[in-house]
């Protein structure tokens, strides 16, 4: 009988034990694919909203997709299509590089922190994200304008070719760059400092849209797509555009230099990869503020109350006594400290003035474009329960009647109109003095401060009757997936309502200039002013009451962020 020693390494006393089986490792791709099908599905089926607003998006972003497709086919055979595909495939890809930064929330499913824990070797991990990436919305956009970019610049069967070698690259570069992108910035994103960050977000999005629509207008001049040549010049060499500029180089016989272009971008897809297992590694491997010690709390350099600022400030004594002067106050502290709430409002005051100044200085604006300043800062009256967040049932605690909801929300109104009122002023008057049109600010300033009221209304109402929460473990997501539907048929319903409801005073302006009393238009202000009051005043009036009835239903639909 032969013995083991089970502590010894060797098998049987005297002899040598066997080499362990080798097992072959399969790679994980397989198993990251079924399981962003399987969370996406899964998703979808939590709620009615979810698959509502999916749905639209899908059905939304594919037919802008298939319009852009069919419009670059049709410009297959124009003079300077290739500077277009070129410049295009640029902004597609600088899109692609900075959305991560301003919504890394879009596809949480493939957060690099949740796979801490995995055995997977960074190579294997970093093959499975790209290809799980590729499913979703934005690779199936991307995918169709690439595509019809080829097209439009493919002649012969060699460029075919080229055209299904640069639509692969110019997908996966784009794909790439966006993951390489947001893990080498996750632990920025996800802190306190990256959701400060968000504040700027708007602003951006907003000033680029501003510039696209700048650069669309110069389309329409005498020089048509000419005027594009000498960005795509310095484009061309800049991948993935250099990918889709190499196919017109084929078409045009230019091997050569279509092959140093596919080359380039074949290059950059490498580097690439290999920044985003670098920084995949670091990142699943290096300890963050979470799991260090925590350092040891600052001495205080003084004692007593002379350390502590005064919570209530010279600002606070002229505010109104009551429960209206506290709310109107905390919700300014809000919009100043809390890092969602700031980045809501310096997005609304900064499109908001930004859309009538650069219709003003292309010299085809109207000083009505005003109108925007109230939009925006009347946008920000909505959802007002859900900004709380779960911290909402703190203020809950406080209200057991109407007239609490209605203080509640009277004072939340106050802060916005404390900005919104004189913001709306400055833009009409803003407006007419670029445009040199004094007398229209009169009628100007009344149908906006009508509108402004208008959305105090509807905002009041929505935020009680469609309350949505807003999650906190992203500076960059508004509302949490399953009540995006609820957001959007919010936000949008009380739009076109609040819109209706500034029909008199429209009708009235309409009225004046059409029956030729022109004289008379300067009555639309102090009118505007105060049905724009009266609205706001109605829609509180009818929300408290709601708002103290509906109040465990809020809770619940406000807290599940």
């Amino acid at each position: 009988m032969t013995l083991t020693d089970p502590l010894d390494a060797k098998g049987p006393l005297g002899t040598a034990a066997p080499a362990p089986p080798t097992v072959p490792t399969a790679s994980p791709t397989p198993v990251f694919v079924s399981l962003k099908l399987a969370l996406l599905r899964n998703g979808l089926r939590q709620s009615s909203g979810r698959r509502a607003a999916y749905i639209t998006s899908l059905v939304l972003a594919m037919l802008f997709a298939v319009l852009q497709l069919l419009g670059l086919v049709l410009l297959r055979d124009t003079n300077h299509v290739d500077a277009l595909v070129t410049l295009l495939t640029a902004v597609l890809a600088l899109g692609w590089a900075v959305m991560p930064l301003f919504f890394p929330g879009g596809d949480e499913t493939l957060d690099p922190t949740r796979l801490v824990m995995l055995p997977l070797r960074p190579r294997s991990l970093i093959t499975a994200l790209l290809v799980s990436s590729l499913i979703g919305i934005g690779p199936l956009f991307t995918l169709t304008l690439a595509a019809g970019s080829a097209v439009a610049v493919a002649h012969g069967a060699a460029a075919a070719v080229a055209a299904v070698v640069a639509v692969v690259l110019t997908v996966l570069v784009c794909v790439a760059l966006a993951r390489a992108v947001a893990t080498a910035n996750t632990r920025l994103l996800t802190s306190r400092r990256g959701r400060d960050l968000a504040v700027l977000s708007g602003l951006f999005v907003a000033i680029g849209a501003q510039f696209v629509n700048l650069g669309a207008q110069q389309l329409g001049g005498k020089n048509g797509l000419a005027v594009l040549e000498p960005a795509a010049q310095v484009l061309r060499w800049v991948p993935p555009a250099a990918a889709i500029d190499a196919v017109q180089g084929v078409s045009d016989g230019a091997y050569g230099v279509a092959a140093a272009q596919f080359a380039l971008t074949a290059g950059a897809l490498a580097l690439l990869m290999w920044w985003w297992t670098g920084t995949l590694t670091h990142l699943m491997t290096t300890p963050d503020s979470s799991t260090l010690q925590a350092a040891a709390p600052r001495e205080r350099r003084g004692s007593g109350a002379a350390d502590t600022p005064d919570a209530s400030g010279p600002f606070a004594r002229l505010l109104p006594a009551g429960r209206s002067g506290t709310v109107l106050l905390r919700t300014l502290r809000y919009a100043v400290r809390d890092p969602k709430t700031k980045s809501a409002w310096v997005t609304s005051l900064g499109v908001g003035l930004l859309v009538p100044f650069v219709t003003a200085v292309q010299g085809n604006g109207s000083i009505y474009w005003a109108c925007w300043a109230s939009g925006m800062l009347g946008m920000l009256m909505y959802n007002q329960f859900g900004q709380d967040s779960s911290a909402f049932w703190m203020v809950a605690q406080t209200i057991s009647s109407g007239r609490d909801a209605y203080l509640e929300l009277r004072g939340r109104a106050l802060a916005l109109l404390l900005v919104a009122v004189p913001y709306v002023a400055v833009a009409v008057l803003g407006s007419a003095a670029l445009q040199k049109n004094w007398p229209a600010a009169p009628e100007a300033l009344g149908i906006a401060l009508a509108l402004l009221g208008s959305m105090m209304a509807t905002g009041a109402m929505t935020s009680v009757l469609a309350p949505y929460s807003i999650p906190q473990d992203s500076g960059y997501k508004n509302v949490v997936p399953a009540q995006a539907g609820i957001a959007w048929l919010s936000i949008l319903g009380g739009m076109v309502v609040g819109a209706v409801l500034c029909a008199p005073v429209l009708g009235l302006t309409i009225w004046l200039h059409v029956s030729g009393t022109h004289g008379w238009l300067w009555v639309v202000f102090p009118l505007g002013a105060v049905y724009g009051a009266a609205l706001a005043e109605t829609g509180l009036r009818l929300a408290a009451p709601r708002a103290a009835a509906r109040l465990p239903e809020i809770l619940a639909a406000v807290s599940k962020g």
